[in-house]
Order: structure tokens, then sequence, then C-alpha cells
């Protein structure tokens, strides 16, 4: 079971790696390269934990499976390091540093070889080893922290929701990294006062059996686990979330189609232009236009809103319980422009709420004098419609629901209940 999380977890590791460094139309993110050698390391250093590898490498140099796969592990905490640095520095500035780490690098490995060969022609000299832990345990525990705190850090200011959560994935992911390397200081001190507290030799054949296994395997491959998700789950994500947005916004575009069509045959000035070649495909462009076009007819049939129309469809939509909600509002909206649009199209005019005068009543001077009469005006704007300028998904929801009440007719009937039948209001 042991040998199968070591090896699955490697195959991840290889799998994120390759996602990483494949090619994404001729450009790849900063610390591409970073990353892959840190996914690439990380699957070695589980590799060489794998029983099958572990004992080829043995057969040949004893113990020399914990050299290897220590070595690894301080090669991905460096490749962390160069991530982290490309991210936060300047270009010239990263490369200064990166190469100061890989120096560093370079020198811990040798130190720790060094240690490793003389403590094997010593008899396993417990001193020795001590100093071989220590220079493993000190690396990989300030790379754990200082990356913890900075990913901790960049995840407050991150705007992608992905990123923010890989970030503290990642994070959580560098405390079972301080957990593993506190588990080895505990090793180091017990080794060098002699103590035995952890006995040599003891193989784990689960997870978590024996119980320092949790800390010697569990911890360091849930570690590596949640850093590899933590930072991979951006790159995945976002070809996703795109394919989503894209997907939603073809879907508006033909479901906004039956209201733009009425709105622009009756005010065909407010269509745009023909689009260039480059933005054939591109969805969000052909969206944007179609709000844009429904707005400016919208504006366009201003003066043809009804308010005799608006007061009646407020009726309606409070009898079913809808006054207040968005809904209602886009059913109101949707009869005060099927209304316009037919007051458009017929030549007629709006007519406001008033009630029509009857003989008896007083008349100011400036009044027409006729039989039926009512004052014109046109009904105002839907509420809320500062709150969506300049969103273009708040705007499309809010014509979503618009063109929906528009389609299904959840409106009064398109002309002006008092509006002489046959004649044109307006005389």
């Amino acid at each position: 079971m042991i040998d199968l999380l070591f090896a699955g977890v490697a195959l991840v590791l290889l799998l994120a790696a390759g996602y990483w460094v494949r090619g994404r139309g001729g450009h790849r993110p900063t610390g591409t390269w970073a990353m892959a050698a840190l996914l690439v390391s990380f699957a070695c250093a589980f590799g060489s934990y794998v029983s099958v590898v572990e004992n080829a490498v043995e057969s040949v140099v004893p113990d020399g499976g914990r050299l290897l796969s220590n070595s690894f592990t301080l090669t991905a905490a460096t490749s962390v390091l160069a991530f982290m640095l490309q991210l936060d520095q300047e270009p010239d500035e990263a490369r200064r540093n990166i190469r100061r780490r890989v120096l560093f690098l370079g020198i811990s490995v040798t130190a720790m070889t060094v240690l490793f060969t003389a403590s094997q022609l010593n008899d396993d000299s417990p001193q020795l080893y001590a100093l071989y832990v220590l220079i493993y345990v000190t690396y990989l525990s300030v790379t754990a922290k200082d990356f913890g705190t900075q990913t901790w850090k960049q995840a407050g200011h991150s705007r992608r929701k992905s990123q923010r959560v890989g970030l503290r994935i990642t994070s959580v992911g560098c405390v079972f990294a301080l957990l593993y390397a506190a588990y080895k200081v505990f090793g180091l001190v017990s080794i060098g006062l002699e103590l035995d507290l952890l006995p040599h030799g003891v193989r784990c054949s689960t997870p978590i059996s024996p119980v320092r296994c949790v800390f010697s395997v569990t911890a360091p491959a849930v570690a590596v686990l949640l850093v590899t998700v933590g930072l991979t789950l951006p790159a995945v994500v976002w070809p996703f979330s795109q394919f989503l947005r894209r997907r939603w916004e073809s879907r508006s575009f033909a479901a906004l189609a039956p209201l733009w069509k009425d709105i622009t045959d009756t005010t065909p000035e407010v269509v745009l232009g023909p689009a260039g070649s480059q933005h054939v495909d591109d969805s969000d462009f052909h969206l944007h236009r179609r709000v844009i076009e429904i707005n400016d007819g919208v504006l366009a049939l201003r003066p043809h809103r009804s308010v005799r129309v608006q007061e009646s469809a407020e009726r309606a939509v409070a009898a079913r319980g809808l006054t207040g909600t968005q809904e209602g509002d886009a059913i109101v909206e949707a009869a005060i422009l099927r209304a316009a649009v037919h007051a458009k199209t017929t030549g007629s005019e709006p007519r406001t709420g008033s009630e029509p005068r009857t003989g008896s009543e007083p008349r100011t001077g400036s009044e027409p004098r006729t039989g039926n009469e009512l004052r014109t005006g046109a009904a105002p704007a839907p509420s809320r419609t500062a709150s969506r300028a300049g969103n273009l998904r708040a705007e499309t929801e809010w014509l979503l629901l618009v063109a929906q009440a528009y389609t299904q007719h959840e409106t009064t009937p398109t002309t002006d209940p008092l509006a002489p039948s046959g004649t044109d209001p307006r005389t």
C-alpha cells in the first residue's frame, strides 16, 4: 500500500509538471520552468521511496535512497524559492537571487553527500548523521516557512478566486512540511543525544503504522500534494472557467435575440457597424455589442414609454407578489418596452397615469380642450440602472430577465388601455 501511495504521488506530480510545460499558444506563464523543476524534483523524491527503486539504489549504495530522496527534496525547495522570486522581483534581480540559491543548494547537497559517505565509512556514526540531518532540515524548514508566509500573504491580494483558494491550500501544505521538519528535528535530537527514541530499520507498512509514519511518510506526502494542488489549481481552473464564460456569453447572446430584433427593427439607427474579422469568434465582443445596442434602443424609445402601461404592469406584478424583486421589475420593463415598440411602430404617443377629466372639472388655459384628454409623458427608467453601469455581466443578467418576460408575454397589452380605438392619440 505504501508503495502505491509513493508511486501515485510521483505520477500525479509528473502529470502536473507536463501540464505546466506544455505549449500554450507560444506563451508560458512566469515561473513555468521553476514550477516544472519543483514538480519533477518532488516526483523523483517520492519515486525513490518505491521499494523497487529503493532496493535497486541500495544494492549499489547502502541507504543511498535516503540521500537521493533528500537531495531531490532540497532541489524542489529551491525551485519553490525560484518560482516565488520570479513572481515577486524584477527579472534581473530574480535571476541573481536564483543563482545564489542554486549555489547554496549545491553546497548543501555536497555537504550532505560528504557527511553521508563519512557516516557510511564510520559504521553509521550518529554524530555525522545528525549533521547530515541538520543541513537537510534547516534548508527545508527555512524554505517552507518563507514560502508558506508568502503564499498566505499573496492570497489576500489575489483577485481570482481560484488563485486565492490555491495559495491558501499551498500555505496549508507548507504547514505539513514544517510538521515533517519538526519530526526530523526530534529525530536529530534523539540521534545527537543517543536517546534512541526513533529506532532505525523499522519500515512503514501503512501511512499511519507505526505512529511515527504519520510524520515521516504521511506528512510530507500530504505537504507535497497540497503544494502541488494549490499551485496548479489556478492553471487548471482558468481554461475551465473560460469555457464556462464563453458558453454563458453565447447562450446569453442567443437569448437576447428576440428582444434585440424588435428593438433594432424599430430603431435601426442604434445598430453598430460590422465587426472586423478579428472578432468573428469573440463571444465577449458580440455579447457586448448586443447589450449596447439594446440599451441604446431603450434610450431611443424613451419618448414612447407609457406610464399607463407601467402602472398596469405594476398592478399585475403586485398581484403575483413580485413587487420589489428583479423578476417583477423585469416584467414591468418588458411591458413598457413592448408598448413602446408598438407605439413607435404605429406612431402613437405614451400616456401618463392620470385619469381622464370629466366635463365638470376646471382646466387651465394652457391645456387643449379635447373631450377625453390625458397629459402626455414617459415612464421612468427601471430601478438600479446606475448600479449596473459598466458591469457587462450585471447588465446582461438584467436584460436576460427582461428578454425572458418579453418573449413569454408576462406583460400587459402592448397598446395603451386609454388610447382611443382606431385613432392616433397624438391628434
